[in-house]
């Protein structure tokens, strides 16, 4: 399994980015795929989530309404729209994916990519 993630950069507040992850290694489109961010001196943060067939997706509130996540299954390749970006949004982007869920119904990573940095700055 291999994820190969880019599109990170310094950008502007109110600027935009688009992130890719490119996949490898395993069967694409029969897994949930999510974007995950950790910030400095904070815990990693679940951004958004599509289902294996991209109809369903979730987004954090800080990130809802800004932020939209899509797949390509015959691309093998995941991708995190960003627009209208904040200071706060600042951080290392890992493309993650979900091999099943805990007893709380929890998402349970089993692999991630090497992350690609964002930072939001004037």
């Amino acid at each position: 399994v291999q994820f190969v993630e880019s599109g990170g950069g310094m950008v502007q507040p109110g600027g935009s980015l688009r992130l890719s992850c490119a996949a490898s290694g395993f069967t694409f489109n029969n897994f949930e795929m999510t974007w995950v961010r950790q910030a400095p001196r904070k815990g990693p943060e679940l951004v958004s989530a599509i289902n294996p067939g991209g109809s369903s997706t979730y987004y954090a509130a800080s990130v809802k309404g800004r932020f939209t996540i899509s797949r390509d299954n015959g691309k093998n390749t995941l991708y995190l729209q960003m627009n209208t970006l904040k200071p706060e949004d600042t951080a290392l982007y890992y493309c993650a994916r979900v091999g099943g869920l805990g007893p709380f119904g929890d998402r349970l990573y089993d692999s991630w990519g090497q992350g690609t940095q964002v930072t939001v700055s004037s």
